[in-house]
């Protein structure tokens, strides 16, 4: 390493082609959701059975929740617009991810009772 090169660890140089991915958070809407999955709609279709991260915002709590792809299909078509809605099953919740979902169905369940 140079003498001025702040690296805790070296560098390879890739000769070729080396590929990945990235992961990036897209918004969704979340039509329906259960303790065990929810329907979500997006601006873009998912493969079905491919696994994600998926961030849920419930009331002023932020999760993120592994999911598989259930389904996918187009609902909506507008000029420059396509929407997808894709069901989604969670994988493996952890306890404190599952009790936050399940909290927040049974508070929305327990608001519309008072209604």
């Amino acid at each position: 390493m140079a003498p001025d090169d702040k690296r805790d660890t070296h560098r390879l140089q890739i000769l070729g082609d080396l590929h990945g991915e990235v992961m990036v958070f897209q918004p969704m809407a979340i039509k329906e959701i259960s303790r065990g999955g929810a329907q979500i709609e997006t601006g873009f279709p998912l493969h079905l059975d491919s696994l994600h991260d998926f961030r849920l915002t419930l009331g002023d709590r932020s999760l993120v929740v592994k999911g598989r792809v259930v389904h996918c299909s187009i609902t909506d078509v507008e000029q420059e617009l396509v929407l997808y809605r894709a069901g989604i099953e969670f994988i493996e919740p952890s306890e404190r991810v599952a009790a936050a979902i399940s909290d927040f169905i049974d508070a929305v369940e327990n608001g519309r009772r008072a209604l």
